[in-house]
């Protein structure tokens, strides 16, 4: 009796625990269903006016904005605590192999989205003018654009960089005649003799490129602007400890504001879900672009289920699902809201409470990979732009299909982690094979829910590399671990060592202002890298 009663205590207390701890990820779960019953039954007999569907919407854009407000804070502070916290030459090893990871899995998912459609043919048996087009095709030149990538790198207002985003765009410039410039009156019926070359000259067109600011945080200016800042506080030791100490307490109140909005996400995701749902306004797109959304959601599943795992497995020798399953509220969250930016507090929340990354790792890769690292956006361009290729009849030599994958490649790292920046890209990767950038408007109708899973396949991809990270830079953690314990110790050993007499008496002592104060004595020593 008594061992039924202990078993019985102990499955209870197994299941209170289970439910403490995943509390958040059950009940989100749960409003995901309830948004897609309460959205699908709204549709069917709410028979809602566009004003009202907006309004009924607003809990989930409240989650929305909510995510939004906190990305800054979080990406300033967590990226500067990372980078000060590592030494330089450390910074740099976890920065290289971060980015050669997510160049790694991009390639990756580029080949394989680029195999499934050329073996699938989602196009072969449709044409263009069978489905419907929608929305408008964004005006995109990809030198500018790629250029656009570089000065948004290093912007010119730090402040300005929080809210806006640097773009140029082409403008014809009307050329003036020759006669008008002289000053001359037409007559009033010309009779020109036209050349084959003066034809060819009337035919050219100037532009002009006119910069201009869109509304939107530029991630890629902050991030570097953070690391390089990072580096030299963190170079500047004691004098720079004031400012370490103060992004440290700053990551962490905003962490505490990320565990606050977490109680409200449930209740946002149901609204956000069911709002989209009763938004949608053809469903017989999805019929039409069946094969398509097939070709694009099975490469995102190999690449997420098969691919990141196997290379997690092979390099930290762990069970990766274990792994992906701390990462389900992220991967969840990042489904509902389709933006890996907005997805970053809950990214960090489970990367370190869950699956015990060290927060030197987490927060210096995450950020660049909220940014850089895009392999769901990456497969699913290679898929769109062979497809649309293959609507419009047109053969892709490898030549083609080598410059998609590389251009898809180039482009995703350009596309900032908000909804539908894939359209924008998307354009870049159809005019660098010339083919029309108009028919972006055949995928935009699907491009909504599409979105959402390729966002969930970037933010599992950033997780994983965290992990592998954190494997490969053991070593090198290990032995600062080992350095901040030798100097929390005495930490003015080694200087105190290399110092003469003379140096030695001009570091017990400075001048400030009028008091002469013994340093020695008022020195305070603050660990900083294990947090």
């Amino acid at each position: 009796m008594k061992q039924a009663g202990t078993k019985k205590g102990g499955c209870g207390g197994g299941c209170k625990r289970f439910l403490a701890n995943n509390w958040l990820l059950l009940s989100t779960i749960v409003a995901v269903v309830l948004g897609i019953g309460l959205g699908v039954a709204v549709r069917e007999y709410g028979k809602l006016s566009s004003l009202d569907k907006y309004y009924f919407s607003f809990p989930g854009e409240v989650l929305m904005r909510m995510l939004k407000l906190i990305i800054l804070p979080l990406i300033i502070s967590s990226m500067i605590t990372g980078v000060a916290a590592l030494d330089s030459s450390v910074s740099g090893k976890i920065g290289l192999r971060a980015v050669v990871y997510y160049f790694f899995t991009t390639i990756i998912a580029v080949i394989l989205g680029i195999v499934l459609v050329v073996t699938i043919k989602p196009g072969v048996s449709q044409n263009a003018e069978e489905i419907d087009r929608m929305g408008s095709t964004p005006e995109v030149s990809t030198v500018d654009a790629m250029l656009d990538l570089i000065r948004n790198m290093f912007p010119e207002n730090l402040v300005q960089a929080c809210f806006q985003q640097y773009k140029t765009k082409r403008e014809e410039v009307i050329m003036k005649n020759e006669a008008d410039k002289n000053g001359s009156i037409p007559t009033e019926n010309p009779v020109t003799a036209v050349m084959p070359t003066e034809t060819s000259e009337n035919n050219t067109k100037e532009y002009k490129v006119v910069g201009m600011y869109s509304d939107g945080i530029n991630v890629l200016g902050l991030i570097v602007f953070c690391i390089v800042f990072g580096v030299v506080i963190g170079k500047m030791g004691e004098k720079g400890q004031i400012l370490v100490d103060f992004f440290n307490a700053l990551n962490e109140a905003t962490m505490r504001i990320v565990q606050i909005i977490m109680w409200y996400m449930p209740l946002g995701i149901l609204f956000l879900i069911a709002g989209k749902i009763i938004q949608v306004e053809d469903w017989e797109i999805f019929r039409k672009l069946g094969l398509y959304m097939a070709t694009v959601l099975s490469g995102l599943a190999i690449h997420s289920v098969v691919i990141l795992p196997l290379i997690y497995l092979i390099i930290v020798r762990k069970n990766p699902y274990r792994f992906a399953m701390g990462m389900a509220q992220a991967l969840l969250t990042a489904l509902m809201i389709s933006s890996s930016s907005a997805t970053l507090p809950v990214t960090f929340r489970c990367a370190e409470e869950k699956n015990h990354v060290d927060k030197r790792i987490t927060r210096f890769v995450l950020p660049v990979g909220a940014t850089i690292n895009m392999d769901g956006t990456a497969l699913y361009e290679a898929v769109a732009a062979i497809f649309i290729a293959q609507l419009n009849d047109l053969e892709l030599d490898i030549g083609k299909i080598v410059t998609v994958s590389v251009t898809a490649t180039a482009a995703s790292v350009g596309a900032a982690g908000v909804p539908q920046a894939g359209l924008v890209t998307m354009v870049i990767v159809l005019s660098a094979v010339g083919l029309p950038a108009e028919d972006v408007t055949l995928i935009i109708a699907v491009d909504w829910l599409l979105d959402r899973f390729r966002t969930m396949v970037n933010v599992l991809g950033d997780a994983f590399g965290t992990g592998i990270v954190e494997k490969l830079s053991k070593n090198e953690l290990e032995q600062m671990d080992v350095t901040s314990e030798v100097n929390i110790a005495n930490p003015f050993a080694l200087e105190t060592a290399t110092l003469d007499c003379d140096e030695a008496e001009t570091k017990k002592s400075y001048v400030n202002g009028a008091f002469a104060i013994d340093k020695s004595d008022t020195v305070s020593f603050t660990q900083t890298s294990q947090f």
